[in-house]
């Protein structure tokens, strides 16, 4: 993998707002395809899908371990404010161009330039693809990601297991170097124990109501962890309580549906946080994968996806739009943690290189 690249990023909607996409197709410095996404956006502006498509390269830059990059993009408004000539004003791209600001700086070179859209006909055809197909694209090249360690996974459920789910399916299209070795579910009748059975996998259950007291649950929890010899705990839909013991402290992992620290803390899980993003009248929702301490919702950010928040949703429709964004932040979040690329530094978190 060439220590240089060259990126061409694009993006729009059909209707702005409407159904969108953003992309990016990703070169070596000799013009050889690495590789590109597409990535289906519901209901978003021109400017949005813009920045979605720039973000994700930026991302997959990084993780390919890519030192300098010259970015090309027809979006002239992008390309100003990314290069500090126009102000970020729209509150709905603010989030976006931080996050691609953070990203850039960790570049040791980069420059962001404008392109006519004749000259960006790759990333434009793969944002209509994805917007065609209401799903995203991948565009395979010669590289591949740098993966890390295999890890092994333990999954704690209360539910549907859908977060689960959708993990099972980054590993079988080798898109995460995983392997799901545990699932246990506090809930005897849920969904999700079927599903870890369609995974191959017979959960354990393990019922708080079982159990006298907090320390014995939570040790009886550990024991299979440790008899699995699993590396990363992920909570997938995980309602009860588990205290995590020191061996564990930054290897448990959330996801929470919500922009934390903001619509956190006991009983705020599933509908009660919609309900109290749209009561509050936020423009923007989104969720927060961090790890998980003694306390709800309190550990490190690892990672942060955002979307917009609609005039008419309800909490169904606000559900559904932020478990799409789910489905990306927590596989990025475990491959992060598998490539060894997360330092917790007085409670924050520091990603490197």
């Amino acid at each position: 993998m060439s220590d240089h690249a060259i990126m061409y990023t694009d993006g729009g909607s059909r209707g702005n707002p409407g159904p969108g996409g953003g992309a990016f197709v990703l070169y070596d410095r000799n013009k050889n395809l690495i590789g590109g996404k597409g990535v289906f956006l519901d209901d978003i502006t021109n400017n949005y899908a813009e920045y979605t498509g720039m973000l994700e390269g930026l991302r997959y830059a990084r993780e390919l371990g890519v030192k300098t990059i010259d970015i090309f993009s027809d979006s002239e408004l992008m390309v100003k404010q990314l290069n500090g000539v126009y102000r970020v004003k729209s509150p709905n791209l603010k989030e976006l161009y931080e996050q691609c600001m953070d990203l850039l700086i960790e570049f040791s070179g980069w420059k962001v330039s404008h392109v006519y859209r004749e000259s960006n006909e790759d990333a434009d055809a793969l944002a209509n693809r994805a917007m065609d197909m209401r799903k995203d694209v991948v565009l395979a090249g010669k590289a591949k990601k740098k993966q890390g360690k295999k890890l092994r996974i333990g999954i704690l459920l209360s539910g549907g297991g859908r977060t689960m789910e959708n993990i099972q399916q980054e590993i079988s299209a080798g898109d995460l170097n995983a392997e799901i070795v545990l699932v246990i579910s506090s809930r005897s009748s849920v969904k999700g124990i079927e599903r870890a059975r369609n995974i191959g996998i017979e959960p354990k259950i393990i019922r708080r109501k079982d159990y006298d007291n907090i320390a014995r649950f939570s040790a009886a929890i550990t024991y299979e962890l440790e008899e699995a010899k699993v590396d990363l705990v992920v909570q997938a839909g995980w309602l009860c309580l588990w205290k995590i013991p020191h061996n564990y402290e930054n290897r448990a992992m959330n996801i929470h549906p919500a922009l934390l620290p903001s619509f956190g803390g006991q009983g705020m899980w599933g509908h009660h946080v919609h309900e109290a993003v749209l009561k509050a009248g936020c423009k923007i929702s989104g969720c927060t994968v961090h790890f998980c301490t003694n306390e709800y919702d309190k550990g490190p950010i690892i990672v942060q996806r955002t979307c917009p928040v609609k005039d008419d949703d309800t909490p169904d429709t606000l559900a559904a739009r932020v478990f799409e964004q789910e489905c990306l932040a927590y596989p990025e979040a475990i491959k992060l943690f598998a490539q060894g690329k997360l330092k917790v530094v007085n409670g924050i978190i520091k990603t490197s290189r």
